[in-house]
Formats: C-alpha cells, sequence, structure tokens
C-alpha cells in the first residue's frame, strides 16, 4: 500500500524522538550530553526526516492525491506542508542551539528547543498516521503500485545525496537509542 514506507519512516522518527524526550530529562536533571548524542540526532531530524520523508511525501504522495481529487492549497496537504516547514523552521533552531551547547554548556534553549521539536513532531505524526493515510490508502488504491515505486525512487534519491543508506539511519537510531539509556 501506498503508506507503508511513510509508515516504517515514522517507526524510526518515533524512536528518535524518544530518544530525544529522554536527552531532555537527562538535560533537565543537569547531565551532559555529549555532541556523539547530539549531532546524530540533529543529522536523523535534518536529514532523514525533512530530506527523505518529507521529501517523499511532497514529491509522490501529495501529488498523487492531489491528481485524485485533493486540493494543495487547502485541507490536509496544505496543513502537512506548513508542518513540514515549521518543522524545518524548529529543527534549524534546534541545530543552532545544539551547537551552542556544545560550545557553553547552557542547555536552557537546546532543551526549549527539543520540546518544541518533539511536541511538534508527534502531534504530526498522529494527524498523518491517523487522518492523512487512511485518506490516502482509499484514494490511492488503484495507483498505490506507481505511488510505491516513486516513494522508493525518492527515498533513493534523497538519501544518496546526503551520503547515507536507510541501513546507515536504520542503525544510527538503534545505537542513539541505545546510548541515551547508558547515560
Amino acid at each position: 500500500m501506498s503508506t507503508t514506507s511513510l509508515r516504517r519512516d515514522h517507526e524510526l522518527i518515533e524512536k528518535v524522538i524518544k530518544a530525544m524526550e529522554a536527552t531532555i530529562q537527562l538535560l533537565n536533571e543537569g547531565k551532559q550530553i555529549p555532541e556523539s548524542i547530539l549531532y546524530p540526532v540533529i543529522d536523523f531530524s535534518k536529514n532523514f526526516t525533512d530530506v527523505c520523508h518529507h521529501s517523499k511525501e511532497e514529491q509522490a504522495l501529495f501529488p498523487a492525491l492531489e491528481q485524485a481529487g485533493m486540493p494543495k492549497n487547502m485541507g490536509p496537504i496544505a496543513m502537512m506542508l506548513i508542518d513540514h516547514e515549521r518543522s524545518r523552521e524548529i529543527g534549524k533552531h534546534m541545530e543552532e542551539s545544539a551547537k551552542k551547547y556544545i560550545d557553553s554548556g547552557n542547555p536552557t534553549n537546546l532543551i526549549n528547543d527539543m520540546k518544541q521539536y518533539t511536541e511538534h513532531i508527534t502531534e504530526h505524526l498522529w494527524k498523518e498516521n491517523n487522518k492523512l493515510f487512511m485518506m490516502a490508502e482509499a484514494r490511492l488504491q488503484y495507483v498505490s503500485e506507481k505511488v510505491d515505486r516513486e516513494l522508493t525512487n525518492i527515498e533513493e534519491s534523497k538519501l544518496k545525496e546526503t551520503g547515507k543508506t536507510r541501513e546507515h539511519y536504520e542503525k544510527l537510531v538503534e545505537s542513539l537509542t541505545e546510548d541515551v539509556l547508558k547515560q
């Protein structure tokens, strides 16, 4: 089905969100979080969530939904595009505050940005999983193979641009989860 690949992405993203929530808790407790944890979170958020996953939706799913009669300038597609832009904004702030935290040791802005990011992404994933993807599965059942191929091609292309693979990010998520638990 056309949303299987996207749902798999969401599972990885949700694991990173859990690791981020644990990181926020550690920061609130006064623990120092090393670059080896923070920078992979930023890399994943920027390159996997935004560059790869959001591109799959914006370049394959949304156009297919639009062809199936869903307007792009209002309703679910418009809301998801607004959410994606907001994710990018928060992600940029989070990247900047992570660098400042590494330099200064002051976690205040990083905690705030990570909280904003986790709350925003959690809500966004819920909307997609429980609303948008259900609509997509109903509307795109006759073109699901075409959409699935497009999603796969976009994922491969975008990850190739970053110089990484899906397997790299799957391993990153697993090691990130373990590393946060060790803190």
